[in-house]
């Protein structure tokens, strides 16, 4: 999508402090961390919220998960973390490309 402040991250229109890299998912900090450790992980495919992912798409979901436990893994917080989506605008969602907020770290966020 074109005015997409992700699809611009994953097309390296823009920098973005990238943790994690694979053939469909892309993971990076936040720029505004609501916790010590607070990282974004999106699909490179756009989806504008886990509402517009295709009901058989198990494939990119399950993508989507194992992502989310490695990128965990290596940045420590396997033992304890929050993972997060906002579904729309009225949820608290910002940007309009399905990502998935992991939070850690003591100032964490309920």
């Amino acid at each position: 999508m074109q005015n997409c402040i992700f699809c611009k991250i994953i097309a390296r229109e823009i920098p973005g402090d990238i943790v994690f890299e694979d053939d469909s998912i892309i993971a990076f900090r936040d720029i505004q961390p609501l916790a010590p450790v607070h990282v974004l992980v999106v699909p490179k495919e756009h989806y504008r919220s886990l509402d517009e992912l295709p009901s058989g798409d198990l494939l990119n979901a399950g993508n989507i998960l194992l992502a989310i436990k490695n990128v965990a893994e290596q940045l420590g917080v396997s033992g304890g973390y929050k993972v997060v989506t906002n579904c729309g605008e009225p949820a608290g969602q910002v940007v309009p490309h399905l990502h998935f907020h992991i939070l850690a770290g003591k100032k964490f966020v309920p």
